[in-house]
């Protein structure tokens, strides 16, 4: 048990990061697989859509209890939604031509190819917020 402490304390931020990311990816996956099986959105605005709610949810929890934010003004604040934000939107970029490849020209199941998808962005994401979004804040 001392041994699954000391590992969790060492690896406590990519715990959280992984435990988030995926309730992030379920909101991703849920509205976009909601709006797959219940409107006549097409892929790349149901992958839009899903984004959008998924970006708002990982903002707050990653910014809360993964990477522990020091903002303390308002400046800051909105200095680290901005930059967030741009990194998302850049995942996105990537996740749709992940889904265009994966449907168009490989004729994938969406369902499957959002998944893969959504593992890229995962890792892509993580280190986006580490490297970029928090680190002048977390320390």
């Amino acid at each position: 048990m001392n041994n699954l402490v000391k590992l969790y304390k060492k690896n406590k931020e990519v715990i959280s990061y992984l435990f988030w990311g995926v309730l992030t990816t379920l909101v991703d996956l849920l509205v976009a697989f909601l709006l797959n099986q219940y409107t006549y959105i097409d892929s790349f605005w149901n992958t839009a859509i899903a984004w959008l709610a998924s970006v708002i949810f990982a903002f707050f929890t990653n910014r809360k209890w993964v990477f522990h934010s020091s903002a303390n003004n308002i400046k800051q604040f909105f200095t680290e939604m901005g930059s967030f934000t741009f990194g998302r939107f850049a995942s996105l970029v990537l996740e749709e031509i992940v889904i265009w490849v994966g449907q168009t020209l490989m004729h994938g199941s969406f369902n499957v190819v959002k998944i893969l998808a959504q593992i890229i962005v995962i890792l892509f994401n993580y280190f986006w917020s580490k490297f970029v979004v928090f680190i002048n804040h977390n320390k």
